[in-house]
């Protein structure tokens, strides 16, 4: 074979594109930008740079003068593209934020520019502040968006729907004009959009239908969300990433998305980990895998899948060339099924893309039909506030029963957040109905004022969480609002909030006597969920680091917990 030629090297030079974006940084400087004279820095840098493609002010607090100064100095940019304005406003009052987002928004769109990108990830800003963008949303600057990352805002139905609106103002704007919004990417993870919030972004991702990377994890959608998910995703036929980590989708979620797949022909990432999918879902999931041939990585873990399911699964992925991941970690395989599920992949020459079975919960669950209509029910109760109990002889309230009398309809199943105080369980949580968060806050009321008040009622929270999703999903819920209440009050003092939560999981030694929780995987999972919120003070992270690192047994019990805890830590 003859060596390349001077020409040959210069060909293949020609075809290797380096993209290379001028982007001013101020990243992780901690600045705290009051009054404009405080962002002189980063307006000098601004007015200074020739050529400024993207602005990066991850990691300072920008108040509403600053802002304004940034905005003035940007004006004068046309070429800018990427606004990388993610966790910026932290301690910052949420009245302040808005005005600040219409200022940097208005400037993007004086200067005539055009955006590639705009993240805005890790800002408590909620629906208000996704009103603050709409101008900017809906203005010929983003009609070249690509990538838009709203992750961890707080957004909620509300701020979900507001959303959508812009986004599809958006498209139909730019389509006549000739140049319809062509987003690529698209980040809201952590924002409790939950089914109205999903509902309404599904029909903006079905009208631009040029999605590549769709990542929703851990927003509280149930099958219905996640059915209006699907038709949407049926419609972007170039989806490569779709991460609906930690959502609800039961066998019905499932069934809808496994009808999606075969239209989604070009899909290599499928995360659907810890969604409730169970035996049913996954076997749905595996039939549809066939229509999936630049697969690369499938995550199923921790869904409460059976030994025959996952080798259905297992069975689907045979001959799949780009397959490098297969997770079915934390499922229900036992000893027995794990076995079976490494030799059904070895006999394909797969194995090595089957990941850590460590955390597999065994195969000794009653295997039993009534799990699939508890996880349904379940469901309902969020959206119902119970179920109707059909026996006619029977009304059940609580854990009382009484004989109906005649033409008297049946209650439904539901507990008062003071009978769940008093007693915690995962049935009682669950029996609160969707406005169980209010409920418990109402209950506890100005006790919440106390920090050690507020600890207990956490740890009755994470005393019933486990790894079921429902339930999870639930807790998180209820955690925010108390945690959020207690951080409110005038009186609240977040380190003793920290040394009650610490005590009562026994990690320190308190004057009084306190009983600490016997188990604590349920604390540790609720605190792995509240560190990642942005109304946790970062300034406690190393207090947790501290007494999390300590030799404990209890610890070591759910060394994988711990670990995951401690790199959350690490990373705020």
């Amino acid at each position: 074979m003859a060596e390349p030629g001077v020409s040959d090297v210069a060909d293949l030079l020609a075809k290797t594109k380096v993209e290379q974006v001028n982007e001013v940084s101020f990243k992780g400087r901690g600045m705290k930008l009051d009054k404009a004279e405080d962002a002189a820095e980063i307006v000098k840098a601004v007015e200074e740079a020739k050529d400024l493609q993207a602005l990066r002010l991850e990691g300072n607090t920008v108040g509403v003068e600053a802002a304004k100064a940034i905005a003035a100095a940007l004006e004068k940019h046309p070429e800018f593209e990427r606004a990388l304005w993610s966790d910026m406003f932290t301690g910052r009052l949420r009245s302040e934020i808005p005005p600040s987002l219409e200022s940097l928004g208005g400037a993007v769109i004086t200067a005539n520019a055009h955006l590639v990108e705009l993240d805005l990830s890790d800002n408590a800003f909620g629906p208000d502040g996704v009103a603050a963008c709409r101008v900017l949303l809906t203005s010929k600057a983003v009609y070249t968006l690509e990538v838009l990352k709203l992750n961890n805002n707080g957004l909620g139905v509300g701020g979900g729907k507001i959303l959508s609106e812009a986004l599809i103002e958006c498209h139909t704007a730019s389509s006549a004009e000739g140049k319809p919004l062509a987003l690529k990417v698209f980040i809201s993870g952590r924002n409790r959009l939950e089914n109205p919030g999903a509902t309404a972004l599904s029909k903006a991702f079905k009208i631009i239908g040029t999605l590549e990377e769709v990542s929703m994890p851990q927003n509280g959608i149930q099958h219905q969300g996640i059915t209006a998910l699907a038709e949407a995703f049926s419609q972007n036929n170039n989806l490569r990433v779709v991460n609906l980590n930690d959502n609800i989708f039961t066998e019905k979620g499932a069934e809808s998305m496994a009808k999606a797949l075969p239209n989604m022909t070009s899909v290599e990432v499928i995360n659907f980990g810890d969604c409730l999918l169970r035996s049913g879902g996954a076997e749905a999931i595996a039939k549809a895998i066939s229509s999936t041939p630049q697969l690369k990585e499938l995550i199923l873990s921790y869904n409460e899948i059976r030994k025959d399911a996952a080798i259905s699964v297992a069975e689907a992925v045979e001959g799949k060339e780009h397959l490098k991941k297969l997770d079915l970690n934390g499922n229900q395989l036992g000893e027995e099924g794990i076995e079976e599920l490494s030799g059904t992949l070895e006999a394909f020459d797969m194995v090595d893309v089957l990941g850590s079975l460590s955390d597999d919960e065994g195969d000794d669950i009653d295997d039993d039909d009534d799990e699939e209509e508890a996880a349904e029910e379940e469901d309902q109760e969020e959206e119902e506030e119970g179920e109707t109990v059909d026996d006619p002889e029977l009304q059940v309230r609580g854990t009382a029963i009484t004989p109906t009398r005649d033409n008297q309809s049946p209650l439904k199943v539901s507990y008062t957040a003071r009978e769940f105080l008093d007693s915690p369980s995962a049935d009682r949580l669950l029996g609160l109905g969707k406005d169980r968060a209010q409920l418990l806050v109402r209950e506890l009321g100005d006790s919440l004022d106390d920090a050690d008040c507020a600890a207990q009622s956490l740890m009755k929270v994470a005393s019933v969480v486990t790894d079921n999703t429902a339930v999870k999903s639930a807790a998180f819920q209820c955690a925010d609002a108390i945690l959020t209440r207690s951080l409110q009050s005038k009186e609240s003092q977040p380190t003793l909030i920290a040394n009650g939560l610490l005590v009562h999981m026994g990690l320190l030694k308190s004057e009084e006597k306190v009983q600490p929780v016997g188990d604590l995987q349920g604390p540790l999972i609720l605190l792995q969920h509240m560190f990642q919120q942005v109304y946790f003070p970062r300034s406690l992270a190393q207090l947790f680091i501290a007494f999390l690192t300590r030799p404990n047994s209890q610890l070591e019990r759910h060394a994988h917990l711990q670990h995951q805890i401690l790199q959350t830590l690490h990373q705020m």
